[in-house]
């Protein structure tokens, strides 16, 4: 069954979900941040199928979120780099993490740490308003249309009544 695209939708929650598109591919990036880099050891550390593996891994390079370099010639071997593309989507896992951290791991506590190496502290991640440093809560937000939401769609009633909230 062919499942649908959400890569055109007005709605940058969709568009990244629409390149996700699945469990695996968030658990490759963490394991590119983790430091992992040859298909073997993410094939290793994930248990997942080398034809799965391989698919996620093409969808990554191809979304410029890897980079696949040439580490030997005989036989060509490659390993997945992450790209600024790439290194830009930490903060998303680290979210996921937090969130994950809170709501799902129990009474020992969270099962992996993030330690910030420039003041040498365990910490988490935190979303905050990027112009006044104070925490972003979705009861203290209104959503409103950017310049990139389509104008066929911008003056349907039901999209105005939408952001009128």
């Amino acid at each position: 069954m062919k499942r649908t695209s959400f890569a055109r939708w007005p709605c940058s929650i969709a568009r990244t979900m629409d390149l996700l598109g699945d469990w695996w591919t968030p658990l490759v990036l963490r394991e590119a941040f983790y430091g992992v880099r040859r298909f073997d050891d993410f094939q290793q550390e994930l248990g997942i199928a080398r034809n799965t593996l391989s698919e996620r891994l093409r969808r990554l390079v191809e979304e410029g979120l890897l980079e696949k370099q040439q580490y030997d010639t005989a036989p060509a071997r490659y390993e997945y780099v992450l790209t600024e593309k790439g290194r830009d989507f930490f903060g998303v896992l680290a979210a996921m993490s937090r969130w994950g951290d809170r709501w799902l791991s129990g009474e020992k506590g969270p099962p992996v740490t993030l330690h910030h190496d420039r003041c040498g502290h365990d910490s988490h991640a935190e979303v905050v308003c990027a112009v006044c440093g104070e925490p972003l809560r979705a009861e203290e937000t209104s959503k409103r249309m950017g310049p990139g939401y389509p104008p066929r769609l911008a003056d349907r009633p039901d999209v105005r009544e939408r952001f009128a909230r």
